[in-house]
């Protein structure tokens, strides 16, 4: 079964810094590109940054230029260094990953979400 974990949030003071970390497992038989999504609370969820399996990556304007995508291969895992935090910044922070198989046998294709990491930064 494909299951992904982040971890690393917590409370921040404004212009601080966070690493959240997304691990998967369970994926073998698929290739996959990873995503990061945030919704603070009464709003939508909200697109931050993705990093594709051949290393194409994107991100939304509210966090180009302070944030920045990774990924360990050899760890399975993402990671989401977040620098310059501001108050507007604060939600839970959501790993993505969409997986496709390498062939029709194989289990692990289709979108798999992570329970979520709290990011808070307030003075």
């Amino acid at each position: 079964q494909v299951q992904l974990a982040e971890s690393g949030g917590g409370s921040v003071q404004p212009g601080g810094s966070l690493r959240l970390s997304c691990a998967i497992s369970g994926y073998v038989g698929c290739w996959y590109d990873m995503n990061w999504y945030r919704q603070a609370s009464g709003k939508e969820r909200e697109f931050v940054s993705s990093i594709k399996y051949g290393g194409s990556i994107e991100y939304s304007d509210s966090v180009k230029g302070r944030f920045t995508i990774s990924r360990d291969i050899a760890r399975s895992s993402s990671y989401l260094q977040m620098n310059s935090l501001k108050p507007e910044d604060t939600a839970m922070y959501y790993c993505q990953a969409t997986l496709t198989s390498a062939a029709s046998h194989y289990n692990c294709a289709g979108d798999y979400w992570g329970q979520g990491t709290q990011v808070t930064v307030s003075s």
